[in-house]
């Protein structure tokens, strides 16, 4: 279960980054909404990505069982490596001026494509699927509400390090699934 703790934490990087970068721009009195809005959006797709990439590599298990743990890793090791790219590039969320749903479906789909891909590690993983995504649907969304708030007093010096934390931690889950 701590591995899915992990997971989770990963996972939720990438929003956590979005959303620093959201609430650096956001004016204090509209603040608390933007922090519900971006947690709800963020973990929900959060949550839901991973059970989407669980169920395809359950389809797959079977034809692939052999080398499931080498593909866990290589997706987790390509997710982690795309995260640690992404903490030295600008984010996205400069040229982000409305907050409109329209803007949080795209931030939110964008933020968690990585987790369906990492939901293909959860077959490998002694865990029941939907508690795992459970757990990262709300990890995602505290993180995420958090990190409004967090952008909002400190700016975007945090935002590359959440990113490049949860690359790093993505490859050490994968090299913990490939070795044990």
């Amino acid at each position: 279960m701590i591995e899915v703790l992990f997971l989770a934490v990963a996972l939720a990087m990438d929003a956590f980054a979005v959303s620093i970068g959201l609430g650096s721009k956001e004016e204090k009195q509209k603040l608390a909404a933007l922090a519900l809005k971006a947690g709800i959006w963020f973990g929900l797709f959060q949550g839901l990505m991973p059970l989407i990439g669980y169920l395809g590599g359950k389809g797959v298990l079977g034809w692939v069982e052999g080398y499931a743990a080498w593909i866990a890793f290589g997706l987790l090791l390509l997710i982690g490596g795309k995260m640690i790219y992404e903490s030295f590039c600008e984010g996205v969320e400069e040229e982000i001026t409305s907050t409109s749903n329209r803007v949080m479906l795209m931030l939110a789909i964008a933020t968690s494509i990585d987790a369906m891909a990492a939901g293909f590690s959860l077959t490998l993983l002694e865990v029941n699927a939907l508690s795992a995504c459970l757990i990262i649907a709300v990890t995602t969304f505290l993180f995420s509400w958090l990190g409004v708030f967090i952008g909002y007093r400190s700016g975007t010096w945090l935002e590359s390090r959440a990113e490049l934390f949860g690359g790093v931690v993505l490859i050490l889950i994968g090299l913990k699934i490939l070795l044990f």
